[in-house]
């Protein structure tokens, strides 16, 4: 089966990568039924007072001289939230597929998991973090909402800075009790606006889970000495890695993301970094299996 990292270099096409990465997936993003008064037969239980009558099962009584109410399936209220890291950094490329960005992987990645929501019948939503603002599409069902956030997805760029924590802030009633955010940024900039309150979403009791997106080049330090790189975001920082300070790179990047996965772990968020040359199936899968949903 081809890599879908390497599929991205071929093709930009999130329809065609969502159906090669669900092909082989097979698992929802949450338990999506509950118990409760729903249309779908699932048990009988002892009548408790505070029941509704219209559950008793009239015909049991008759039989066993005894109250029982029907337990039924019902659909989960969850809301799920797909939250995008568009900020400059995000354009960062891979050097062993070039073309392939940090952003394209995350575009690709949510929108299999947008899918899935749409499949289990969820309620999902997507927010765009770029240029200062938080651009929100609220979430719904259905196709029609698939189609539309694929288009936001299909638009969207590498561009500007992260929005700051007061405008974010202001606009978490985006998130009504219960919601499943889904995270994935580069995590660059940790503490950040994100990072905030993502936390913030989690301490209300939010269920979050947070993708950290690099390149093998920037894991492994393994950046070419004759180039200089331009910070996207401080475009008048200008670096470039000599054999002598390639060491104190990769200590300060593996101290970065160590503290950004500890500071998950207090909160109780799940937390993956990966690499964007990996296959996103994966990917997906080992992120899924952090929580227990795959």
């Amino acid at each position: 089966m081809l890599n879908t990292a390497a599929l991205l270099v071929h093709s930009q096409d999130l329809d065609l990568i969502i159906r090669h990465v669900l092909a082989g997936l097979g698992h929802g993003l949450h338990a999506g039924r509950e118990r409760g008064a729903g249309v779908e037969f699932s048990e009988y239980r002892a009548y408790a007072p505070g029941d509704e009558w219209r559950r008793v099962d009239w015909k049991l009584l008759a039989r066993n001289d005894r109250y029982y109410v029907r337990e039924a399936e019902r659909d989960s209220h969850v809301a799920i939230w797909l939250w995008l890291d568009a900020s400059a950094s995000m354009a960062e490329p891979s050097y062993q597929y070039p073309g392939v960005t940090k952003l394209h992987f995350a575009r690709a990645i949510l929108a299999c998991l947008a899918a899935v929501a749409q499949r289990q019948g969820d309620a999902f939503g997507l927010l765009v973090a770029q240029n200062a603002r938080l651009q929100i599409t609220p979430a719904s069902r259905g196709p029609r909402q698939l189609h539309r956030v694929m288009a936001q997805l299909n638009q969207t760029q590498a561009q500007g800075a992260l929005p700051d924590a007061a405008m974010v802030k202001s606009q978490l009633h985006f998130a009504r009790a219960p919601s499943l955010i889904f995270a994935v940024s580069d995590f660059l900039e940790w503490p950040s606006s994100s990072s905030e309150n993502l936390i913030r979403l989690r301490q209300m009791q939010h269920d979050v889970r947070a993708l950290c997106l690099q390149t093998q080049a920037e894991r492994n330090a393994s950046f070419s000495t004759d180039v200089a790189y331009v910070d996207p975001e401080q475009p008048d920082n200008l670096v470039k890695i000599s054999d002598s300070s390639r060491a104190d790179y990769k200590t300060a990047l593996e101290a970065h993301f160590a503290n950004v996965a500890q500071q998950c772990r207090q909160v109780n968020i799940p937390y993956l970094a990966a690499c964007i040359e990996q296959d996103i199936g994966k990917v997906l899968r080992d992120w899924l299996r952090l929580a227990g949903r795959a």
